[in-house]
């Protein structure tokens, strides 16, 4: 459990960070600029929850969210020697269970579509527009991610977990959109 009594320590004034590790690292690290992305995506779907308030949609975004503060203490935990991700009592990982859940959350909101006959602009409904937010937020999480991978030994369920999640935003955008009715199409070179 958690417990924060001191909101600030002072210790990042230098411009340095703790990792779970008790390593110290700039700010503007790669794997700072992850940390902080995933964060972003997770406040991006706060914004998503509160617009689809009392639909059966809550329930799975709380729980994404509880798993992108997973995910962040996963990237903030650096791999062990020999690049070991085994999640452990005291070490934090994204898992392929919770993987397998949320590529059956995908399956099940994309059973409920017809297949796409075009690319949709993000918006329709609010809600819609405020989960593409997220996924577009999970998109910029992805690449800051695999761009830590390039230097970083990187957990491959986390890179897993953060493509799979722009993926089920954009499904459930479409579920939001009255299950793809209100999707706006996009009509190529429509403005020439």
């Amino acid at each position: 459990m958690v417990k924060l009594n001191k909101i600030y320590t002072r210790t990042g004034d230098d411009g340095t960070t703790g990792l779970v590790d008790g390593s110290r690292l700039a700010k503007h690290a790669p794997r700072m600029e992850a940390i902080g992305a995933v964060d972003e995506a997770n406040s991006a779907l706060g914004l998503a929850v509160v617009a689809l308030a009392g639909t059966e949609h809550v329930a799975p975004l709380v729980r994404i969210q509880n798993d992108l503060f997973d995910l962040g203490a996963d990237l903030a935990t650096p791999a062990s020697d020999g690049g070991d991700f085994a999640p452990s009592e005291m070490v934090l990982r994204i898992v392929a269970a919770q993987l397998e859940w949320l590529e059956q959350a995908i399956d099940a909101a994309n059973e409920r579509l017809q297949p796409l006959t075009s690319f949709v602009l993000p918006g329709g409904s609010e809600a819609a527009a405020r989960l593409h937010v997220a996924r577009a937020a999970a998109r910029r999480a992805e690449r800051a991610m695999t761009a830590m991978a390039v230097d970083m030994p990187t957990n491959p369920q986390a890179l897993a977990y953060i493509n799979r999640l722009s993926d089920y935003l954009f499904v459930l955008a479409r579920v939001a959109n009255r299950d793809g009715a209100d999707d706006v199409k996009w009509i190529p070179g429509a403005n020439r």
